[in-house]
């Protein structure tokens, strides 16, 4: 399940990409899988070593180009251990949420980008994660979960202060929504209540099949209650010369 448009970031063979807050590499796998080399970046030591299980299997399967590079590295979105402007590409999904130094995070996404380069930050949406937080505090308020709801404006305009261009948003996973509606009014960790099952068994069966009314649904949907919003933005490439 994917919350990123790869085709509008422009990834492909040779697209140097990083996955910061690759969680157990989704948007690291379709990266891959599209001939980037791509960095899968976490903190996460137990999900990477299964990000890199993954790798291999690609690899081995011949699910990505033979050219592509892949790698899963443990390291502090705070302060990334790779040069300035290293990466044509940064993705930063569902993770800024959970950081309370979120400013911190966001220089750092912004200097590891090359110039002319593609940023993609998704947060929560706020009137989704609003539900949620009133619904349950035990959705929240736990070690490494949500220390903030964004209004997407808010964070457009602290990434575009750093020299960023926005250019894109779009909302994603209308579907998603209710089911976590529902986990909060049911208890977080109570995933044997029949309406959270019940609700769970179509959406693994959507994912699976990919029906035309359910995809026609949740895109008529994804404007109102998309679970997700995603901001793209553009690093201004440098002028020389004075040109």
């Amino acid at each position: 399940m994917l919350t990123v448009d790869f085709d509008r970031l422009g990834v492909g063979p040779g697209t140097r990409v990083i996955d910061v807050g690759a969680g157990l590499g989704r948007h690291s796998f379709e990266a891959y899988r599209r001939g980037a080399d791509i960095v899968a970046f976490d903190q996460n030591a137990d999900d990477l070593a299964q990000v890199k299980i993954m790798f291999g299997a690609m690899a081995e399967a011949g699910e990505a180009p033979e050219q592509a590079r892949a790698e899963a590295v443990q390291g502090d979105a705070l302060a990334l251990p790779y040069e300035d402007g290293e990466f044509d590409v940064v993705i930063a999904s569902e993770i800024l949420e959970h950081i309370p130094s979120d400013e911190r995070a966001i220089a750092e996404l912004v200097r590891v980008l090359a110039p002319g380069g593609a940023l993609v930050v998704t947060v929560p949406r706020w009137l989704p994660e609003r539900i949620c937080w009133l619904f349950s505090d035990e959705y929240h308020a736990n070690e490494g979960g949500h220390v903030r709801i964004y209004r997407a404006d808010e964070l457009r305009r602290k990434v575009a202060g750093l020299g960023m261009r926005f250019i894109h948003s779009a909302h994603a996973h209308a579907l998603h929504s209710p089911y976590w509606w529902l986990k909060c009014l049911a208890g977080v960790n109570n995933d044997k209540h029949w309406a959270v099952t019940s609700y769970h068994r179509m959406l693994v069966w959507d994912m699976m099949k990919q029906p035309w009314l359910t995809r026609t649904a949740e895109s008529a949907l994804d404007p109102l209650i998309g679970k997700s919003v995603a901001l793209y933005f553009t690093k201004p490439a440098v002028r020389r010369g004075g040109f």
